[in-house]
């Protein structure tokens, strides 16, 4: 689950998340993404770049 915002400056960034994911796996280029998105600070940028959903991989341990 991606936060909803930005833990250093404290923007919303959980808005763009799905648009994102799926403009990747058009194979759109991710800082083109990220500019047209309007994410211009690189702690932003950085939250979705590096985010790694878990959920899937934990949820067999239920």
């Amino acid at each position: 689950m991606i936060p909803v915002r930005c833990f250093t400056c404290g923007k919303v960034i959980s808005s763009a998340w799905k648009e994102f994911c799926e403009r990747r796996e058009a194979g759109e280029d991710p800082k083109r993404i990220l500019d047209q998105l309007g994410l211009e600070r690189y702690c932003c940028r950085r939250m979705l770049l590096t985010h790694k959903e878990t959920v899937e991989d934990l949820s067999p341990y239920q």
